[in-house]
């Protein structure tokens, strides 16, 4: 496993000064825009090992995305070669259908401090709850970004992760602006503690998911990828581009249904990915 080939991967080629603030949000943001998160693997009838060797292969030299165990970890790797101060952490995510976070731990992140402050750094989301800047480790404060504003909620040890979220435009539908008032504009995201983890605590739910038929990463094959402007999408044969900001605290939505001819294309032009097997939508 070779750093500058990760680089390359990601395209950055930017000088680094070390490892401070400046030079993680370039590697980030590149990431990002680089790795889709996706869990395609799991519905072309691949097994996904979470070990960081594999990880390694299929992201860096096959040029695939990754859900968050294997995105996050890569980023974990990474930063820790440039000398960062980084540990895993372990997530409960939100389940709106249940309005509850979920009982068992069930995503990674990476704390990571420099100068003596913490940040949190997630590539693993995906959508449009995908940050594009470390966040610092703060609560109460909000933190705009071009995705939205984020911030965290500190209670007893346990901090929560929530996003404002903006209306919506898509041009085809009659209704211009489409959001669910009921929910609000405050999306949650997360919970998580402090506790370091290692990545052999995520062994048994990278398992679990694979085989667990009631997750939505069962149900539905998922790639999205962040884009300079904002995000594109592909649940299933579904396909959404999202501006963000198009106006005023408003994301342009353009939703396309594909075919299965056109699914392959897409994956490749649109997300770099070209796979080894038959994707079942």
């Amino acid at each position: 496993m070779n750093i500058q080939e990760y680089f390359a991967r990601i395209s950055y080629n930017e000088s680094r000064k070390g490892a401070d603030l400046q030079t993680l949000t370039a590697i980030f943001q590149h990431h990002i825009q680089a790795i889709p998160f996706e869990n395609l693997s799991m519905h072309c009838g691949e097994t996904i090992k979470l070990d960081l060797q594999s990880t390694y292969n299929k992201i860096v030299r096959k040029k695939r995305g990754g859900w968050c165990l294997e995105s996050n970890h890569l980023l974990f790797w990474a930063l820790q070669e440039l000398g960062y101060d980084v540990c895993i952490l372990g997530g409960n995510s939100y389940k709106p259908a249940e309005r509850a976070y979920s009982a068992e731990i069930n995503h990674i992140l990476l704390k990571v401090v420099i100068m003596g402050n913490s940040y949190i750094v997630d590539a693993g989301f995906g959508g449009t709850y995908q940050a594009w800047q470390p966040l610092m480790l703060i609560s109460g404060k909000d933190q705009p970004q071009i995705p939205g504003i984020f911030r965290f909620m500190e209670d007893n040890g346990t901090w929560y992760f929530e996003k404002v979220k903006r209306k919506h435009y898509t041009p085809e539908q009659s209704v211009p602006f489409t959001d669910n008032p009921e929910l609000g504009n405050i999306r949650k995201i997360y919970t998580f503690t402090l506790e370091p983890r290692h990545i052999n605590d995520f062994q048994e739910l990278n398992t679990y998911l694979q085989v667990s038929p009631d997750n939505i990463l069962q149900k539905k094959s998922i790639c999205s990828l962040q884009t300079t402007e904002g995000l594109y999408a592909l649940v299933g044969w579904t396909f959404t581009k999202m501006k963000y900001n198009y106006m005023e605290d408003v994301d342009l939505v353009q939703i396309t249904t594909l075919t299965d001819e056109e699914l392959e294309k897409t994956l490749k032009d649109k997300f770099n990915i070209v796979l080894e097997n038959k994707l079942v939508p």
